[in-house]
């Protein structure tokens, strides 16, 4: 293809080489804001329709830039990383040839060809071949049964022909060269077009957060549902932190500060036709209904590098969470018997893990559907004091909650 203009789109990052399109889109300023905190990204560069190259933002001043030929498949992965001042050395060249769409399509390369630059200009390309079972672009790494392959060849090349500017945001031309690399041909000079999305209402707003604990009929994405609020105990507070997790996972907890002492957790079920669900979960702090909520973020955590509807949560990956002291801790053979299997049994739905006394306890509930990241909002009066924490599982439609 030749071409004189590119269209520019943002993205995340993970898994968006497999189209043309943008699993989850972003507009310009956002990618921009990313760029200049040193978070990832992607960029897809575009002729007609047609991708030419797709851009990955790593931590560290990494890029990663996969290549597409003229039928739109990706054929390259190119991994750039910092050369002295201002300029990336593209530190490892990947290519592969499939056999036809269907193996392009499960990722099933036949031949794979990687080459390896250092940062003095030692050269080393490496084939493999592999079979009935290869491996994909996700990865280097050999399929199920292993590619065979041949020694590698060394030599040694200036480190200059291996070299391209590290781009200032929105100076994409700079990786127009590397297109030539699928065949492109690029005029002299590049027109860039921007196809981003609109900045859009921001992050995930709490809207309708006190609604999930009214008692009564509701709307869900499943139909009609019923919502039963029940008690689950009292939480014991002795550091003045809160943290709300997966029990399994206490490392690098989410916290909001409160008062010490024992407050009251209570859930939000909802009933439909397809069963009980513990929609949300709250613990109380002060009997005042909050006056604002804001969502619940680490340290690290900024408001400005979300996109539209997107929020920063628990994760969830053994199907429950965790209201608990930050302090407290919890052992392997904890959660297997005071945790899990207890919340396995039919109608439990939450469960206390006891602290002696004046030691904190834990109650961990099951997570709405499963696994997955959840929002976190914090309630706060009038005079900013933290009225309640609330869990939200996001079961409920957009009018109730977005």
């Amino acid at each position: 293809m030749i071409f004189d203009s590119l269209d520019v789109s943002y993205g995340e990052m993970w898994g968006s080489y497999r189209g043309m399109t943008h699993r989850s889109p972003m507009s310009r300023a956002l990618a921009a804001r990313k760029h200049a905190a040193g978070k990832d990204y992607a960029v897809l560069l575009s002729a007609r329709e047609q991708p030419l190259a797709l851009v990955e933002y790593w931590p560290g001043r990494m890029w990663r830039v996969y290549l597409f030929d003229d039928r739109s498949w990706c054929m390259q992965m190119i991994d750039l990383e910092p050369h002295g001042t201002g300029m990336l050395l593209a530190q490892r060249n990947t290519r592969w040839q499939f056999a036809n769409d269907q193996a392009h399509l499960c990722g099933r390369w036949d031949v794979q060809e990687t080459t390896t630059v250092s940062a003095d200009g030692h050269i080393e390309v490496k084939s493999e071949f592999a079979g009935l079972r290869g491996g994909s672009p996700e990865s280097s790494h050999a399929g199920a049964y292993g590619p065979s392959s041949v020694p590698g060849r060394r030599f040694a090349m200036a480190v200059e022909d291996f070299l391209c500017p590290a781009p200032e945001f929105g100076d994409w031309q700079v990786f127009a060269p590397l297109l030539t690399q699928q065949g492109h041909e690029s005029a002299s000079t590049i027109v860039l077009n921007d196809r981003s999305v609109d900045e859009g209402s921001g992050p995930l707003r709490a809207t309708g957060i006190e609604q999930l604990f009214n008692p009564g009929a509701c709307d869900t994405r499943e139909g009609p549902g019923v919502v039963e609020p029940i008690d689950a105990g009292m939480l014991r507070i002795t550091s003045g932190r809160l943290a709300v997790s997966d029990p399994g996972w206490t490392s690098n907890l989410r916290t909001v500060t409160v008062p010490l002492g024992d407050f009251p957790v209570t859930l939000s079920l909802l009933r439909t036709e397809r069963g009980v669900d513990v929609a949300a979960a709250r613990v109380t702090f002060l009997d005042v209904p909050p006056r604002k909520w804001e969502m619940t973020l680490r340290p690290d955590e900024d408001l400005g590098l979300l996109g539209e509807g997107k929020f920063y949560g628990v994760g969830v990956d053994t199907g429950t969470a965790a209201f608990m002291d930050a302090t407290r801790t919890v052992t392997e053979d904890e959660l297997d018997d005071e945790i899990f299997i207890p919340l396995d049994s039919e109608g439990h739905f939450s469960v206390e893990l006891p602290g002696t006394e004046p030691e904190p306890n834990l109650i961990a509930f099951r997570a709405g559907k499963g696994d997955g990241a959840y929002p976190v909002w914090t309630g706060r009066t009038e005079d900013g004091k933290v009225s309640c924490v609330v869990v939200d599982f996001q079961l409920h439609c957009a009018a109730g909650t977005e």
